[in-house]
């Protein structure tokens, strides 16, 4: 089997193995909240229309306490299978893939899926507040990472892997296997670039989970949506309306996500405790607010098709990112995209209620509310292109591409400080994964001339001056390395201080010995036209600090002595330059 065989047949493996683990997945979340949600609280969330329900409805009484104390339960259950097998499985997964790719060579350990997909099962179907992408990441990414172990591939193919496996998981859970394919090379940076070399994969990879999924579950969208059109640019304005609120509530989200896990952290408790504190907090929300427990995407289908009043939709959007963060920050287990989804279709949807009611007729509250789903993941993850894709995949819904468009740009643009993925990096170039190429090319740009000032006169030594001569000249200078010259002043040598600690401490035998007999006369050099990564590989070849610098046309015409330490400063001058030209 060709090369070329060989990875398609691993990224078609791993869109399988993904789309096998979203099947499974999409059972123990059903079984869970039949059995939980409905037969002990009697609480049974609306779902999109895209998922019908496996399981007949129990006889139940709806019983707010049960579900006060329900989140708790699940907490105590996920938090000790987490911190007992696999602690790295904590919170939500995509942000450990991320990791993964850039920090550790796609290694991902074996029972980190495992873990984390039963304890996302438990902690989303109890009550706890996340989304499906988390576990589904790790389940592909996981798979990915082991089948490139076994393969015995560098990290580089590992990273490739692990990546696809993400994109599978993502495409086949949500249905939208282009913006899986897409979110794999794009979640990776903060700045708007794609991992191109992982973008043909992971979209082979999600093109196969995606058929598994469907396969179980059936073809078509997550959710169902009018057809709903733009055809006023008079629209813009709400839209814009809606891109500064969406930043503003992405701002608060992220904040509290990450400002209840530092104080998580600071509780004395064990840490296997701590996600059921935060399921109990979560259940507190819930008691008076049960919409905002579980997946919550029922809220978003209703919200489309305008069934909510303004301050449900409110009262969703905040608690939500309550609820997500005490659930998922404490320590739980599951992902951000899915609640991230309902809080911006909470938002759109209130957006939308409030001009409905200032301007009858202007613009429909449920194409605010799909909007609202694509703009403001955007403002949280840096991910506009493949956000757009995937809302409009999820609803069926593309003739909204145009507001989604100016939207996701605004929400990307005013929402540069923050992330819900800390793992994320700048750029490429600031990724552990890219480190070496970037220096190569950096250093392959730039040429010894660049340096010309740096290039150091030195003092040269004639090829008959003795030692005992030499020594006393080098007592008073502060040289390391030493050209040789012949009668013609050409360079014919070089040696440094560590090339005559032999004779230095032979006095008997320094009136003896010349410079000539101690010079090296198979001479390293460089030339003003030579790139510095040559340069580079020069000095550590033989490990020297210093290279001669010859004319181009006579390689015996001595112009000076270039340091290594010159060229390092040179390059870290660079990088820096660049950064600011990025962040200016």
């Amino acid at each position: 089997m060709t090369a070329t065989g060989k990875w398609l047949f691993s990224f078609v493996l791993i869109g399988i193995i993904a789309g096998l683990g979203s099947i499974l997945f999409q059972l123990m979340c059903n079984l869970g909240t039949h059995y939980l949600l409905d037969a002990l609280a009697g609480y049974r969330p609306a779902a999109p229309a895209g998922e019908p329900e496996l399981f007949e409805h129990t006889q139940t009484v709806f019983n707010r306490w049960v579900l006060l104390f329900l989140p708790a339960l699940g907490g105590i259950v996920s938090g000790w299978l987490v911190y007992t097998f696999a602690p790295e499985a904590e919170g939500h997964g995509t942000d450990a893939a991320i990791d993964a790719y850039h920090n550790k060579g796609g290694a991902i350990r074996g029972r980190v899926p495992i873990i984390k997909t039963i304890a996302s099962a438990i902690t989303l179907t109890s009550g706890g507040s996340g989304g499906r992408e988390g576990p589904i990441a790790q389940i592909g990414a996981g798979f990915g990472s082991f089948l490139a172990s076994r393969l015995h591939l560098s990290d580089r193919e590992r990273r490739i892997m692990l990546a696809a496996g993400v994109g599978a998981g993502v495409g086949s859970i949500f249905r939208a296997p282009l913006a899986g394919a897409l979110f794999a090379a794009e979640v990776l940076y903060k700045d708007p670039e794609f991992e191109a070399e992982v973008l043909i994969p992971s979209g082979i990879a999600s093109v196969v989970g995606y058929c598994v999924f469907c396969l179980a579950f059936g073809w078509g969208a997550l959710f169902s949506a009018p057809d709903f059109t733009f055809t006023n640019p008079v629209e813009l304005g709400p839209y814009i309306v809606l891109a500064f609120v969406l930043v503003g509530g992405g701002y608060c989200y992220v904040k509290t996500f990450y400002g209840v896990h530092t104080i998580f952290e600071r509780i004395k408790a064990p840490r296997h405790l701590k996600p059921a504190i935060g399921g109990l907090c979560t259940g507190v929300i819930g008691f008076f607010l049960p919409e905002t427990l579980a997946f919550g995407y029922g809220v978003v289908q209703k919200g489309i098709f305008n069934e909510l009043g303004l301050l449900l939709l409110l009262g969703v959007a905040f608690g939500k990112i309550l609820t997500t963060s005490f659930s998922i920050s404490s320590g739980g287990s599951g992902g951000v995209f899915g609640p991230s989804v309902v809080i911006g279709g909470a938002f759109g949807g209130a957006v939308g209620k409030v001009f409905e009611a200032l301007w009858p007729g202007l613009i429909s509250p449920g194409a605010m509310v799909i909007v609202g789903m694509a703009g403001f993941f955007t403002a949280v993850s840096n991910t506009p292109i493949s956000t757009i894709i995937f809302v409009s995949e999820m609803t069926n819904s593309y003739h909204l591409l145009l507001p989604s468009l100016l939207v996701c740009m605004l929400c990307y643009v005013f929402s540069q400080k923050f992330t819900i993925y800390k793992e994320q990096v700048q750029n490429r170039a600031a990724s552990a994964a890219h480190a070496g190429e970037f220096f190569v090319n950096i250093l392959e740009s730039y040429r010894v001339k660049d340096l010309e000032k740096n290039i150091k006169k030195v003092y040269t030594i004639p090829e008959s001056m003795i030692f005992s001569e030499f020594k006393d000249f080098y007592q008073e200078t502060d040289q390391h390395y030493f050209p040789v010259v012949n009668e013609q002043g050409k360079l014919s040598g070089i040696f440094s201080s560590n090339d005559f600690r032999g004779v230095i401490f032979s006095s008997e035998i320094e009136e003896l010995v010349l410079v000539n007999d101690i010079a090296n006369k198979n001479i390293i050099s460089t030339t003003l036209s030579e790139d510095l990564h040559t340069v580079m590989n020069k000095f550590t070849r033989k490990n020297i600090d210093s290279l001669p610098v010859v004319a181009e046309d006579d390689p015996g015409e001595l112009l000076g002595m270039l340091r290594r330490r010159e060229v390092i400063a040179f390059y870290n001058q660079k990088v820096e330059q660049a950064a600011r030209q990025k962040a200016g």
